[in-house]
């Protein structure tokens, strides 16, 4: 609110002339053009390039358009006026271009304190060498115990856990992974820990999960409360850079299902000490990545056990279907059906498998598709849980409705009762 209103003042003052000629030609014409300006983009964004699926948020064009015509009417001060008078309204044009950033970041809840926004600027990762050396022990865990039965608290225990990136061999041209090791990681011997592999939305990458997600700070949370155990967090590139959609399919977009299938479970297993059984896997994303969660759960079962659907959409999606069956598939929509989780799910029963589909009661567009998919995974058998939390499709919904779930998994995967 802060923000619009220093804006709606800023913007009143650059309008504000006395100047006849400035009132019924110059203001007029650049509010139009910036008008102009706006609306056009936001056309070419929504009905031509179409990098994502749904449409730029009408918020997003608004401050858009705010911070352009503040520009605008400053730069055309700067032809006249007396010099203290041309600074001001430089510094109140890039004020209001502030607020649009400050304005974005409270609708979609990126940022939510000034130290995640510093965070962003600070190097604390940990090489995934020295993180994650080879173990000299690991915990055994008896037939129908839980880890958390057989273990004690080290009294070395680190209070943090790890940071680390990692490029996970691939076909696919992924970005580099980043990776949470929870503090009983660091400790011999060493637990095998279950595993959560996160993906963001579209656009976006993997250290949106620590940045917006904050997920460490949960995770470092729980772990202080089950005496340093956590899962570990594995936060993968589904997109491959960030105004790609391959569909978390196997097309000619890309094999993004192989990556997210085969190829990152054979890394974690291989490189980190995890409990490689089914049930100590899920996958879990926000938009994009939350329907790729659906599809994986669906398409590979075999290796996760579980998933989080954070406000993920109906189906994999270019816009519509006849968009997304020509791009990548060349026209068969049989092909498409083959692999659609939602026709799969019409033809098979997933009684082994348990999610949790989590949507913001304020989300018009995201949230009947969670209702719809809700409704088939409970039909063919799943564990399925529905949560409606308060929030848009924004942080305010998928922070909360990942860090929820934290519990659920936990007990799921064996890791506490």
């Amino acid at each position: 609110m802060a923000a619009t209103v220093a804006a709606a003042l800023a913007l009143t003052y650059l309008a504000i002339r006395k100047n006849r000629t400035w009132w019924v030609r110059v203001l007029p014409i650049a509010l139009l053009a910036c008008v102009l300006a706006v609306t056009g983009l936001t056309l070419v964004i929504d009905h031509v390039w179409k990098p994502w699926p749904e449409p730029l948020p009408v918020v997003l064009s608004v401050w858009v358009g705010a911070a352009l015509v503040a520009l605008t009417l400053a730069a055309i001060r700067l032809r006249s006026g007396r010099w203290y008078g041309r600074v001001f309204g430089v510094l109140l044009a890039l004020g209001v271009t502030a607020s649009a950033v400050v304005a974005t970041n409270a609708h979609f809840g990126q940022y939510p304190t000034t130290r995640a926004v510093l965070d962003v600027f600070r190097n604390d990762r940990v090489d995934i060498n020295a993180a994650a050396p080879p173990p000299s022990g690991v915990v055994d865990v008896p037939a129908g115990k839980k880890l958390a039965d057989v273990w004690t608290r080290p009294a070395n225990l680190p209070d943090k856990g790890t940071i680390s990136e990692a490029q996970i061999p691939s076909a696919f041209k992924s970005r580099p992974a980043w990776v949470y090791l929870p503090p009983a990681y660091n400790t011999t011997p060493r637990p095998k820990l279950p595993v959560i592999v996160l993906m963001a939305g579209q656009p976006g990458g993997p250290r949106d999960w620590f940045d917006g997600g904050r997920v460490m700070d949960a995770l470092d949370d729980y772990a202080r409360r089950h005496d340093g155990l956590a899962p570990i967090v594995v936060s993968v590139d589904q997109i491959g850079e960030p105004m790609a959609n391959p569909l978390c399919l196997d097309t000619k977009l890309g094999q993004s299902e192989t990556f997210l299938a085969r190829d990152v479970p054979k890394w974690i297993k291989e490189r980190l000490t995890v409990d490689e059984r089914r049930e100590a896997w899920a996958i879990a994303g926000f938009s994009h990545g939350g329907t790729c969660s659906f599809q994986l759960a669906v398409r590979a079962p075999d290796v996760y056990g579980n998933f989080v659907d954070l406000t993920g959409q109906r189906e994999p999606t270019l816009g519509t279907r006849a968009d997304t069956v020509k791009a990548a598939f060349d026209g068969d929509e049989a092909a498409f059906t083959r692999v659609n989780p939602m026709d799969i799910l019409a033809k098979k029963q997933f009684p082994h498998t348990a999610g949790l589909i989590v949507t913001g009661t304020e989300d018009a567009l995201y949230r009947p598709a969670g209702i719809e998919v809700f409704e088939a995974c409970r039909k063919a058998g799943m564990d399925v849980q529905w949560k409606d939390l308060p929030g848009r499709h924004d942080w305010t919904v998928w922070r909360p409705g990942l860090f929820d779930s934290v519990p659920w998994l936990a007990q799921r995967s064996g890791l506490v009762r």
